[in-house]
């Protein structure tokens, strides 16, 4: 879960109506859609362990009484912008706190906020921060300070581990995450002889599950630090049929790469909400696997993907899975066959 630090606290329509004048309008939560600067004060949150709930209050009012700024999006100032807390199958806690820190002082107020954090929660194994004066709140440019602990997490899936980093991508709800990679397992056939492609591949997650099920299998992704992750990853499971390679999609997947590694009998990919470039797409259609599988989260872009690969492929099989509880968001995988 990632929480934001605003000041500027989102009123609810009974609190306008009440016409009360709150002392306090710094609150660290949601965003609300519509409104970009605003967040909505969360005390608890259902959807996570509890004691994600007793770091961010904790942080919270230790930042109210010792009168930390909270950030203002307009003006691009105040010290504290982001909150990441990250919970594992294996028990292990990871919080990263994103600040905008412009001098010493600001520094000294990280130092103890996080000092006071690790005392009062020794169940955190990774607390990191990261100093983030850019107008987003993306960090893979940045570098992440370990403050205690280690730099990683891990996370376990059919007796598998997978380090993940501050900078990995590693789907929000690993407990569904489980059954979404069954279904794409499931789609891809394998019998264990396949080439197959793992495009958008993270930390590896997806190409190592389904290792044990194909003959070769080559991850790409974009973030360097997921690629060392997801190498990593294979090495401490004993997998030895993996491949993986950094670096912007539509500049990796090429023909030229198609001709040197040989064309893939089944491609999963799984982009993020943006979809995929054409000219990722042009390359699918060159490299003519057997069957892909597209995992999702946006349905619409993945929609518009498909109409592009019905040149040459069809729907076969759909399974949307729910991965965002209580919201309208859904996780979709779509096999398609060589027509």
């Amino acid at each position: 879960m990632e929480f934001t630090f605003s000041n500027k606290r989102w009123l609810t329509e009974e609190e306008v109506k009440a016409d009360v004048k709150y002392d306090q309008m710094n609150a660290v939560g949601f965003h609300i859609p519509g409104a970009f600067d605003k967040v909505l004060a969360i005390d608890e949150c259902w959807l996570q362990d509890d004691i994600s709930n007793r770091i961010r209050n904790a942080v919270r009012d230790y930042a109210y009484e010792h009168e930390f700024s909270f950030y203002n999006i307009r003006q691009q100032e105040g010290l504290l912008r982001n909150l990441m807390i990250r919970t594992s199958s294996t028990g292990e806690l990871m919080v990263l706190l994103q600040c905008r820190v412009e001098g010493e002082n600001d520094i000294n107020q990280v130092n103890k906020l996080l000092g006071f954090v690790a005392d009062k929660f020794p169940e955190i194994t990774s607390l990191l921060y990261v100093v983030n004066n850019k107008c987003n709140d993306t960090i893979n440019d940045l570098d992440v300070v370990v403050f205690k602990g280690n730099d990683h997490i891990f996370e376990e899936m059919e007796g598998l581990k997978f380090k993940i980093g501050p900078k990995s991508f590693y789907q929000t709800n690993s407990e569904q995450a489980y059954e979404l990679y069954k279904v794409a397992r499931n789609f891809a056939g394998l019998t264990g002889n396949e080439l197959v492609y793992d495009l958008y591949t993270g930390t590896g997650t997806i190409a190592n599950f389904v290792s044990g099920k194909a003959a070769k299998v080559i991850g790409i992704e974009y973030v360097p630090e997921a690629i060392e992750d997801a190498k990593v990853n294979s090495e401490i499971n004993g997998i030895k049929n993996t491949l993986f390679y950094a670096g912007d999609m539509k500049d990796i997947l090429t023909q030229e790469f198609i001709n040197e590694h040989g064309r893939p009998d089944v491609i999963i990919t799984d982009p993020p909400r943006a979809g995929m470039h054409d000219d990722v797409i042009n390359t699918i259609l060159f490299a003519e696997p057997k069957r892909i599988v597209y995992v999702s989260c946006n349905p619409a872009t993945q929609a518009r993907d498909l109409s592009l690969l019905d040149a040459k492929y069809s729907v076969k099989a759909i399974q949307p899975v729910d991965m965002f509880p209580h919201t309208h968001h859904v996780e979709n995988v779509v096999l398609l066959e060589k027509r």
